[in-house]
């Protein structure tokens, strides 16, 4: 049986994507269960994560967001049986890769797909629906009435928590990178109340906010990185600066962001607190850090699978890959060519 790893180098730029041969566990444990894959996501994969928390393994598993079929299930599983169809994120710590025929994993990590769910849009959303959900309202408190900037709208994250937000009664502004992703934010239905294209020299993000908000300023701000220097790699250079983020916040804002190297000046910290405004890192593996979170956990995914299989969530995915497609594909995801890749077993 083989699988996807990422064979770690010196620094995070060596690393390579290989195909390796695996092996399952002989014997199930009590709470294991094991799940033939249908079809697993490929999203980028954070290098620096595994080396602080210091797993120590030449080999890191790729592909965590799976769903499959139930082959087998341990002594003591209660959640589910053979047959079923389930959906799940494999723990940081997971010793396969999600790319493998069949995986062993903990039931209380997975939840059941409901049988509208495609394989395909069940996998390639958990994971972005469980950050969206991390962030609006785990992080954020989103409620009705809250106005919402998106920045990088179309992202695969972007476009379900525009759609999460629009479902609670937010008024949701979203960023576009590219004159395709402002047309198609322009065409998304429930409509966003403004796409503001920061491709555009001639566009300004903080003025446009203020004006759609008449000058007060929107309530939540989720970020996709931050520009921390005037000289970034062309890839960020449509990134906002930290600054531009505080300003275009309003009184009591929350700002929410992805860029783990954040570092705020006096200056910032000052306009925070005049602001009573406040800040959350977003970091989804937190829900796989303590047990005393794992209930919350599966009532996310449960949510997220339903919304998906009634159709208030709706992920906007490409066509799937085949398997000997996936080494190429995971290479172009990490150096972010492309946005998520998707891989079926056929």
């Amino acid at each position: 049986m083989k699988g996807l790893y990422c064979k770690l180098g010196e620094t995070t730029a060596e690393a390579k994507f290989v195909i390796q041969e695996t092996n399952l566990a002989s014997a199930l444990g009590s709470n294991q269960v094991k799940v033939q894959v249908k079809a697993c996501a490929l999203s980028p994969l954070d290098i620096k994560l595994h080396e602080d928390l210091k797993f120590q393994r030449d080999l890191v598993p790729v592909g965590r967001e799976i769903v499959g079929i139930v082959l087998q299930v341990g002594p003591k599983v209660t959640f589910f049986q053979p047959d079923d169809e389930v959906v799940g994120i494999l723990p940081l710590d997971t010793a396969m890769s999600g790319l493998c025929d069949a995986i062993v994993i903990n039931e209380h990590h997975l939840v059941q797909k409901p049988e509208k769910l495609s394989w395909v849009e069940a996998a390639g959303a958990i994971r972005d629906g469980l950050r969206a959900y991390t962030a609006l309202h785990t992080l954020a408190r989103m409620a009705s009435g809250h106005t919402l900037l998106v920045l990088d709208g179309a992202s695969p994250f972007g476009v379900l928590a525009i759609q999460l937000a629009h479902y609670h009664g937010v008024k949701v502004l979203a960023s576009a990178l590219s004159s395709e992703d402002q047309k198609f934010l322009e065409q998304l239905r429930p409509s966003v109340a403004r796409v503001i294209g920061v491709w555009d020299a001639k566009v300004d993000l903080v003025d446009s906010c203020l004006e759609e908000t008449g000058g007060l300023g929107v309530d939540i701000v989720m970020d996709s990185g931050v520009r921390l220097h005037e000289e970034e790699p062309e890839a960020r250079c449509l990134l906002p600066y930290k600054h531009d983020i505080i300003t275009l916040l309003g009184v009591g804002g929350h700002w929410v962001t992805t860029e783990q190297n954040l570092q705020l000046d006096p200056p910032d910290s000052r306009s925070l607190f005049l602001k009573a405004a406040s800040l959350s890192f977003l970091n989804e593996e937190v829900w796989g850090a303590s047990s005393a979170r794992q209930g919350r956990y599966l009532h996310i995914m449960k949510d997220i699978v339903e919304k998906l299989s009634t159709g208030t969530l709706r992920p906007q995915l490409e066509d799937p890959v085949p398997l000997y497609d996936a080494t190429v594909s995971m290479e172009m995801v990490q150096k972010k060519q492309v946005r998520k890749r998707l891989v079926v077993q056929l």
